[in-house]
């Protein structure tokens, strides 16, 4: 039992650079980014196809960002000089990418047993189990510190204020639409890079396995928020730190739920039921506190 939830922490962990990638796009710019079930797909489709062909680790990891940041790049496009709504144009670069990844992949899915990946190369501990852990948690505090450092940078508030205030940001000369552009390449290419670290760990690509990835990431990302506004801290490391806390007891929950009897084909309902559950509860508390007035 203790290894199931070993596993389920694990898997966190590899969301975590998705969930990053989702607050940079949904609480810095307030942009609902759909294009996340697409390049999280891509990410690994291109982890697959790279392994396969003998690339080096080092030029996977490089070309799967950078395909994720191409994908964010194309819904920014559409949304900041076509003028569509950012939720249709990261609709419409999600269904692209379905065949995109397909062409890339040229099968439903592929294994990926025997190849060097990154846990292997970077070997740490002699329990598969622990090493992975080690990676994964060494690869975080990496990304945690720069995600840090670049959203306190002069860059960093600049975006942050595009979420904030577009007009006013605007009008001290800052250029909303190449911020958008790069806050939304940035994102999708951690979510991408999610991708890249959970093909690895699960063994296999697949053409489905992005679908409904999005609902997973925001309930991480709403719990982590829900955390923020309890503890009224605004701090960027803080967080920074509940939105990564969030995707473990998301991860947890579900994992919770698996063990005492949910069936595993139920769990996308599970995880759109606990998304809501977890939506609605500052909803409801805020209702029964009115009500008694």
């Amino acid at each position: 039992m203790m290894d199931f939830y070993v596993a389920a922490i694990i898997q966190a962990l590899c969301f975590g650079p998705l969930v990053l990638g989702l607050f940079l796009s949904m609480k810095v710019f307030s942009i609902p980014d759909i294009t996340t079930d697409g390049s999280y797909t891509l990410g690994a489709v291109i982890t697959a196809v790279g392994f396969s062909n003998g690339y080096p680790l080092a030029a996977t990891i490089v070309l799967a960002m950078s395909g994720g940041a191409l994908a964010g790049c194309c819904t920014a496009w559409i949304h900041t000089r076509l003028r569509i709504h950012a939720l249709l144009a990261g609709i419409l670069v999600m269904t692209g990418l379905y065949s995109v990844n397909l062409v890339l992949l040229g099968r439903s899915n592929m294994p990926l047993i025997g190849y060097i990946d990154i846990f292997a190369w970077l070997g740490v501990f002699d329990e598969a189990d622990h090493n992975t852990l080690a990676v994964l948690v060494f690869v975080l505090a990496v990304l945690f510190a720069v995600m840090n450092f670049m959203l306190r940078s002069d860059f960093g508030i600049a975006m942050r204020a595009t979420g904030d205030s577009e007009p006013m940001i605007r009008a001290q000369g800052v250029n909303t639409v190449r911020m958008k552009l790069y806050g939304l390449a940035i994102a999708n290419a951690l979510v991408a890079f999610s991708g890249f670290l959970m093909a690895q760990f699960q063994g296999f690509t697949d053409i489905n396995m992005g679908i409904g990835i999005v609902i997973s990431g925001l309930g991480a990302v709403i719990i982590g928020d829900t955390l923020i506004n309890l503890l009224n801290v605004r701090s960027i490391p803080f967080m920074l730190a509940c939105v990564l806390l969030g995707v473990v007891v998301f991860q947890l929950l579900l994992a919770v739920a698996l063990s005492i009897g949910v069936d595993a084909s139920l769990l996308k309902l599970t995880t759109s039921m606990l998304v809501l559950t977890i939506v609605a509860l500052p909803r409801v508390g805020s209702f029964l506190q009115f009500s008694k007035r």
